[in-house]
């Protein structure tokens, strides 16, 4: 079963890590969903089917961290360096291992390209100048729509693709928490949604003081953005969303029952 640590007393996660010795950090962001998902869209997803999977789950649940990278500048997004947020999850990570706990799972709610290279790269060093811990455990970096071949299929629909806020998550909000769903949903201008469904990271405004190969890049977002909903909305269903809900759930579980096998074999 699912061990909720805060619900949790010390005398509950001594009784908990006696039965499991995985724990599960979500993350998330507080991020810009378009007008009609609310910011706490990535949160949810990294929180909610941890909460669905309940019996099922052989592990201890962290409290959600609530902010990372976004990249975007929309109103209500919170950015918090990508390099910081790795090494958070990172002594986050340690104490967990000073604990006891011998299979550590980050699940994140939230993609962003930066933001998943500097977890992962802060992750592997952790291991690389702790080697006699790379003895003892494994981290695994587990992105929530990774687990689901549904959600997954949009990001390979072409001649566009189904990203931030598209039909993917909007049905995932539809099925998980409906009162959060807006009823109207606006989209950037044609141009601007058709660019932002080909590339997800079309959004990233470069710039240089001078044209030289030696000059660092300012980066940004394209000022012309004003919604950013990056996919599909409007395709969106409760029933895909309790799909993709179940594939992930379903994979979890399965991927966590591999890891505490692993452990006690």
């Amino acid at each position: 079963m699912a061990y909720y640590m805060n619900q949790m007393s010390v005398r509950d996660m001594e009784e908990a890590i006696q039965k499991t010795k995985t724990v599960i950090i979500p993350t998330g962001v507080v991020e810009q969903h378009g007008y009609h998902l609310p910011l706490s869209t990535d949160i949810l997803n990294a929180t909610r089917p941890l909460e669905i999977a309940g019996d099922k789950l052989n592990a201890v649940v962290a409290p959600v961290v609530n902010y990372c990278f976004s990249g975007g500048d929309l109103l209500g997004t919170v950015n918090v360096s990508p390099n910081t947020f790795g090494l958070y999850i990172s002594e986050i990570c340690s104490e967990f291992v000073r604990m006891g706990f011998e299979n550590i799972i980050v699940f994140l709610g939230h993609a962003g390209t930066d933001n998943i290279n500097a977890l992962r790269n802060s992750l592997q060093m952790l291991l690389r100048r702790n080697p006699e811990m790379h003895e003892k455990i494994t981290i695994s970096l587990v992105e929530c729509w990774k687990l689901s071949p549904t959600w997954l299929s949009g990001f390979n629909l072409e001649p566009e693709h189904d990203f931030h806020a598209g039909m993917m998550e909007t049905s995932l909000m539809m099925y998980w928490n409906p009162e959060l769903v807006g009823d109207e949903i606006v989209m950037d201008d044609e141009y601007i949604s058709r660019m932002m469904r080909t590339d997800q990271d079309w959004f990233e405004k470069r710039e240089k003081r001078i044209d030289s190969p030696f000059m660092i890049e300012k980066v940004g977002q394209r000022d012309e953005i004003k919604v950013g909903v990056m996919g599909l909305p409007h395709e969106a269903s409760r029933e895909l969303g309790e799909k993709i809900c179940n594939e992930i759930v379903d994979n979890l579980v399965e991927y966590v029952n591999v890891l505490e096998a692993n452990r006690k074999g």
